[in-house]
């Protein structure tokens, strides 16, 4: 008996050809055992509405685009109580979870993975109790980049255009009062960079090994760099986050259920790459989900 397939496309994903790969994907489920039903992404939210609209319906949902993508997906699935199982072909430019799963770049190949693959649960990450996040929520020094960055800038030079924005970021860097309550401690600190993170990837600017990261431990790694007195302690600070050395005076990295920060102004944040807004309190919890992705 045919199963049903629920195939969500980002059409303007990466450098805008997700479209190109749509018939031999299909093709592909299909001869799987699976009969695609396709539905299109119309702008920010839409794939979350139709995920909570539809998903229900279908023996496995699939979503072709980028981490953007992936995330509204996820948003709607964490919301229902018996969710499919979620595949994902990665069209993006950072594609920060198709890292971390070691999923191909290449669609066909991508969709081939799906076919053979086994639904791993994964943890999905609440913000401020009425939104989610997949792999990622921060705020400081290149969050903006991923969401400031021009998409024509993303799909002419790709990784490249998030790390000359970032440069650009540089000189601006500022710095935020603010108080974190994790599931141990409480902390008082003045900092230029804060995430909370279920990835060994963000936006090909931060590194986690696969031995600090486990995407179904109910905790995430929370990374905070603290204001650097000089340029030189920021250089430093640089260095150590490239080389994945989180153990320097000014960086430190955490694991936690539960994070709270509070902050004594409106603070600009990120989800998952894109804004989400700006808070003066933050609270982010693991939660733990019948979701399972294929891999």
């Amino acid at each position: 008996m045919l199963k049903k397939l629920m195939l969500i496309l980002n059409p303007v994903a990466g450098k805008g050809k997700s479209p190109d790969c749509l018939a031999a994907v299909s093709r592909i489920f299909y001869r799987a055992g699976y009969i695609p039903s396709v539905f299109y992404s119309s702008g920010s939210g839409s794939v979350t509405q139709l995920v909570l609209d539809y998903a229900k319906d279908f023996d496995c949902v699939v979503c072709v685009g980028g981490d953007g993508t992936l995330s509204e997906t996820v948003s709607g699935l964490a919301q229902l109580p018996k969710p499919p199982a979620l595949g994902y072909i990665p069209q993006g430019t950072a594609n920060d979870v198709a890292s971390t799963l070691r999923l191909p770049r290449n669609p066909i190949a991508a969709a081939e993975a799906i076919i053979a693959g086994k639904p791993y649960p994964l943890d999905v990450g609440r913000f401020n109790l009425n939104d989610y996040f997949t792999y990622i929520a921060a705020f400081g020094a290149f969050t903006e980049v991923s969401y400031e960055t021009p998409r024509e800038v993303k799909q002419t030079f790709g990784q490249l255009g998030y790390i000359l924005t970032a440069m650009s970021h540089l000189p601006s860097v500022t710095d935020y009062a603010v108080r974190i309550e994790t599931d141990d401690e409480l902390i008082d600190d003045r900092l230029i960079f804060g995430s909370v993170s279920n990835s060994t990837s963000v936006a090909g600017l931060l590194k986690l090994t696969e031995n600090e990261v486990s995407l179904d431990d109910g905790l995430f790694e929370v990374l905070l760099i603290q204001t650097p007195s000089n340029l030189s302690e920021l250089n430093s600070i640089i260095s150590n986050v490239m080389s994945r050395t989180f153990s320097g005076s000014k960086v430190k990295l955490l694991r936690s259920r539960k994070i709270k920060f509070t902050f004594d102004r409106p603070v600009k944040w990120t989800r998952d790459g894109e804004t989400g807004g700006a808070h003066e309190s933050v609270l982010l919890e693991n939660i733990h989900t019948p979701l399972r992705i294929i891999k």
